[in-house]
C-alpha cells in the first residue's frame, strides 16, 4: 500500500492499481494521463483498477514512483480536457418498459434520464469497440436480464448495473436493451479504432422512430 493506493506486481513490466470504485479507476487514469509521465506507458483502466505498464527505457520502480504521486482531482475528470462524443439512439428498444417498471419511471422518463446526462467511457471489453459507460443518474442502475439473448444486434444500446453499453457486433448478451444506434463503434481505419475509447465523454441524442 502507498499513499492510501494498493500497488501489484504484474508481470516484470507493469503494476495493477487497486481502487474502490469504477468512478476512482476512472479518475486515477485520467491523472495518470494527464501527467504525461515517461516512466509510463500502456494505461489500462477496468472496473476497479487500472493496470499501467512501465514505458520504454523506464524500470518498474520508476512506474511505481509515479504512481505513488498520482493524485485524482476530487470531482472527477476535467470535462475540458476529455473528447465529447454524441450518440444518436433511436428509443424502441425491446426492454424500454421493463426497465420503466424496474425504475418506477416512465418510458419516456428512461428515455430522459439516458439523453439527460453525460456518461463517460470507464474501460473498454467484451468486444472491440465495446465501451462500459458510468453516468450520473443513479436512477438507471439496473440488474441484467435473467436471461440472455442468443443473439443482440449490432448497435443495440442498453444498461446492465451501473453501466450503459452499445454492442458493435451482432453477439449474446444480457443487457436491458433501450434501443438502437447507427454509430460506428470499430473502425481499424480510425485513430483510435474505438468509437467509445476510455476516457470519452458521450452524451446520447434521441431521434425518431
Amino acid at each position: 500500500m502507498t499513499g492510501g493506493v494498493r500497488l501489484l506486481p504484474y508481470g516484470d513490466r507493469a503494476l495493477l492499481v487497486e481502487l474502490g470504485s469504477t468512478g476512482e479507476a476512472v479518475a486515477y487514469a485520467a491523472a495518470l494521463r494527464a501527467l504525461g509521465a515517461d516512466a509510463v506507458g500502456e494505461i489500462v483502466p477496468a472496473a476497479r483498477t487500472v493496470l499501467a505498464v512501465a514505458g520504454e527505457g523506464a524500470a518498474v520502480s520508476d512506474l511505481r514512483q509515479v504512481l505513488a504521486g498520482v493524485c485524482p482531482a476530487p470531482g472527477g475528470v476535467d470535462a475540458d480536457d476529455t473528447p465529447l462524443v454524441e450518440v444518436p439512439v433511436t428509443y424502441d428498444g425491446d426492454d424500454l418498459a421493463d426497465v420503466a417498471e424496474l425504475t418506477g419511471l416512465s418510458v419516456e422518463e428512461v428515455v430522459a434520464a439516458h439523453t439527460g446526462q453525460t456518461w463517460q467511457v470507464a474501460f473498454g471489453g467484451f468486444a472491440p469497440g465495446f465501451g462500459y459507460l458510468i453516468g450520473e443518474d443513479e436512477r438507471l442502475h439496473v440488474p441484467r436480464r435473467t436471461e440472455s439473448r442468443t443473439r443482440v444486434p449490432a448497435g443495440a444500446v442498453g444498461l446492465a448495473g451501473e453501466y450503459s453499453g452499445i454492442y458493435p457486433r451482432a453477439s449474446p448478451g444480457g443487457w436491458q436493451l433501450l434501443g438502437r444506434t447507427d454509430a460506428t463503434l470499430w473502425d481499424i481505419e480510425r485513430d483510435p479504432p474505438a468509437l467509445l475509447a476510455p476516457g470519452v465523454r458521450v452524451r446520447f441524442v434521441q431521434v425518431p422512430r
